[in-house]
């Protein structure tokens, strides 16, 4: 009993800061583009800080521990940051750099942390900290964060409403397309439920996760 929760302690230490980052700056970035945009509706509600606090959705932050610890593919959320269309200066345009600052945000983290990764094993040679614990929580950390973060990007870019994949979609669909296309929006959570909980999401996604993570470590040397 004590070692599974030993072992529920150390995924999610291992996970939660990787995670936090990736979810609450994905957020962050929608409002920052936003006010770019044109709309200050994220700003003025302070959601643009790194403060987890405004950002924690209950539900998004119960998913996400329960898919650490249960599954292969990790899925939370935060809250989403509040748009306003109508401010922006192109409606269209700036809505689908709205929604792709968020995914472009974790792709992002994700090579910081494989740079994090990088100068950790350049510095500090691995045959040198064999069994050091603080090295190995690192050393995984980092790890995870590539990982994690990928993950995200990639989940968000699906085009399922009301990912942000969706709304980049619509962009060059015709308006009327667009229109009837974002009605699935009322649907989309049981949708992404489905998806997870049959495994098509990771079986999706793990490619594209997997591919992004070896080629940015093998291009840093690792």
């Amino acid at each position: 009993m004590f070692s599974d929760i030993n072992t529920v302690i150390g995924t999610l230490s291992v996970a939660a800061v990787p995670a936090l980052l990736g979810i609450i700056l994905h957020e962050v970035a929608h409002g920052w583009m936003a006010n770019r945009c044109g709309d200050s509706t994220a700003k003025m509600l302070g959601r643009l800080t790194i403060n987890p606090l405004p950002h924690i959705d209950p539900m998004g932050l119960l998913c996400f521990v329960l898919t650490s610890l249960s599954g292969s593919f990790i899925f939370g959320w935060a809250k989403p940051v509040p748009v306003n269309p109508n401010n922006f200066y192109r409606p269209a345009r700036d809505m689908m750099l709205v929604a792709l600052a968020g995914p472009c945000t974790n792709f992002l983290l994700a090579i910081g942390f494989a740079v994090l990764l990088r100068l950790q094993l350049f510095i500090f040679p691995y045959q040198e900290f064999v069994g050091n614990a603080t090295y190995a929580f690192m050393l995984l950390m980092l790890q995870t964060g590539v990982i994690i973060n990928f993950g995200l990007g990639w989940l968000n870019l699906l085009p399922v409403p009301p990912l942000d994949g969706s709304k980049v979609l619509a962009y060059f669909l015709p308006a009327h397309l667009a229109f009837r296309y974002m009605q699935l929006e009322r649907y989309g959570f049981i949708i992404l439920l489905a998806l997870l909980f049959t495994g098509v999401l990771g079986f999706v996604l793990s490619p594209l996760v997997r591919t992004s993570a070896e080629l940015t470590l093998t291009l840093l040397g690792l």
